[in-house]
């Protein structure tokens, strides 16, 4: 039948047909020396004689280095005060009736020219006065702390705040922001209720909050005084909140906001700095230029974190009895963390954290060690190099 028919095979030697191929070829690698595996190669022979000195050499060039870190830690002063537990404290009413108890928790790590320098045990007292109409809610619930500076501490001086058990690395929080709401443009309400600012993207009535999201209305808010003397009320060492940010950190947000005033609230948690919401005369804050809102904003990579809240760069700091007034209104005790005051200064390494100097020393350390030990180990009982007679079947 025409339908089982097969063409017959022309073997012409003239005929055009394809050369037949050879089965499998077209899975072999090309024929060079990357895909065979024929590259120059080199590895060394580890022998005593090269791996000692290695270990020797390696161990005295991170010896000085961890030394050097070390010291520039150490030239580090800063001082810790954890005021978590003062709201528990026996409230005062008056500023002329304070209850001072001591800190349960704080620590100096001076520099360690001056390490054993005399200190007396600082204290905290709560001053309560939400019955006060009259004073700012803000201001209402303070904490007073009188520490000691032990030792002059030189420009620059550097305040921080220190939070405890706050996952600001949680997936859903680190997201939950608007680029470029902060940026000044207009996002509709429900393209921010459909991305990451929701569930804090608008409130019922349709107007926005502004900043929108979790980090925005998470804001640290507690706020504190300079540090005043115990001894000349009138001397006050105060601190800026110009220069603490990251270069480059202005350039994410914007002057004010892509929408009219009448339009927008603020975070739910803002309601303390702005009691009666945004309007001509408490407009939206100016996002560009507030470099402890951008400080906060730059979410941190661990539980325990210090943000800087403000710096001085021109005046030291005399040794003395210092007071500060902190502002309670940051709540840490329902999640179970801590808040801290630190003072702090620099080096040229940076902050107080000898960690990466000892690391150093460590393995500078280790390193000798294990140089010091086969050296005695080859000197002792030395083994030729490819001795035929070690090799297992030769044992026998």
């Amino acid at each position: 039948m025409p339908l089982f028919r097969r063409n017959k095979k022309h073997n012409d030697e003239g005929g055009d047909a394809a050369p037949k191929k050879e089965k499998g070829s077209w899975r072999r690698p090309a024929n060079t020396a990357f895909k065979q595996q024929r590259l120059k190669a080199w590895q060394p022979i580890l022998t005593p004689k090269t791996v000692l000195p290695t270990l020797f050499i390696i161990g005295i060039v991170f010896a000085p280095i961890g030394g050097l870190l070390v010291w520039g830690s150490g030239l580090v002063s800063e001082m810790t005060f954890d005021y978590t537990q003062c709201e528990k404290q026996t409230p005062s009413s008056s500023l002329s009736q304070l209850n001072f108890v001591n800190l349960p928790k704080y620590s100096y790590r001076l520099r360690s020219s001056e390490s054993k320098a005399p200190v007396t045990p600082p204290q905290f007292a709560f001053l309560d006065q939400s019955n006060n109409t009259s004073i700012d809610v803000s201001a209402q619930r303070q904490c007073i702390i009188q520490f000691d500076v032990p030792i002059n501490l030189e420009p620059t001086v550097l305040l921080y705040y220190k939070l405890t058990n706050f996952y600001q690395n949680h997936r859903r929080y680190v997201n939950s922001l608007d680029q470029k709401q902060l940026k000044g443009s207009y996002v509709a309400p429900h393209s921010l209720n459909s991305g990451e600012c929701s569930p804090l993207a608008t409130v019922s009535g349709g107007k926005i909050i502004y900043p929108c999201g979790l980090i925005a209305n998470s804001l640290f808010n507690d706020s504190y005084s300079g540090l005043t003397s115990t001894t000349d009320s009138s001397s006050t060492y105060n601190f800026s909140s110009t220069g603490i940010a990251w270069p480059g950190e202005e350039n994410k947000y914007a002057a004010s906001p892509g929408y009219p005033i009448s339009t927008l609230v603020p975070p739910p948690n803002w309601s303390a700095r702005f009691p009666s919401g945004y309007s001509n005369s408490t407009p939206p804050p100016n996002l560009k230029t507030d470099q402890r809102f951008q400080n906060w904003m730059r979410t941190a990579g661990l539980p325990t974190f210090t943000k800087l809240f403000g710096r001085n760069d021109n005046t030291t700091l005399q040794k003395g009895r210092y007071q500060i007034t902190v502002n309670l209104n940051y709540p840490v005790l329902p999640y179970s963390g801590t808040k801290s005051i630190v003072i702090s200064t620099v080096s040229w390494i940076g902050g107080k954290n000898p960690f990466l100097g000892w690391a150093y020393v460590a393995s500078a350390a280790l390193l000798i060690f294990l140089a010091v030990l086969g050296t005695i180990r080859h000197m002792v009982k030395p083994r030729k190099l490819g001795d035929m007679s070690l090799l297992s079947w030769n044992r026998s």
